[in-house]
């Protein structure tokens, strides 16, 4: 499995990749791969500002519907939009076009108390 060492992870197997105050992020490698083939991804909460931890969308599989959850305060910008009409963009290129949505941190430092690439993985293997 793939963990890219510039992004911090959650143990809620969501990534998030800082530039300045907006952060991507999106679900893991080794969350794809366990949810199955993705069918949809909802995220009501645009606009919202939403605490670290706070379910910020759900995405579907062909078997299951999990929980997306924030990795750090802030507010959700923006949903990607490829993921419409090309779900499978997740299972696909989770780190690189499946990411899920960008948003605009409150304090960029909370990213540095997640996961490293290392850490991660020796919490999934």
């Amino acid at each position: 499995m793939n963990f890219p060492a510039d992004l911090r992870y959650t143990k809620d197997h969501e990534w998030i990749k800082l530039d300045g105050h907006v952060a991507t992020i999106g679900i893991t490698d080794f969350a794809q791969k366990e949810l199955g083939d993705i069918v949809y991804v909802e995220v009501e909460t645009i606009g919202k500002l939403l605490k670290a931890g706070d379910v910020f969308g759900t995405v579907e599989a062909v078997k299951t519907v999990s929980d997306l959850f924030l990795p750090v305060d802030g507010t959700i910008t923006e949903l990607n939009p490829a993921l419409a009409n090309a779900p499978e963009l997740v299972n696909n290129d989770p780190y690189g076009k499946g990411w899920m949505v960008k948003m605009t941190i409150v304090n960029p430092v909370d990213v540095e108390g997640l996961m490293n690439a290392t850490a991660y993985e020796a919490v999934v293997s």
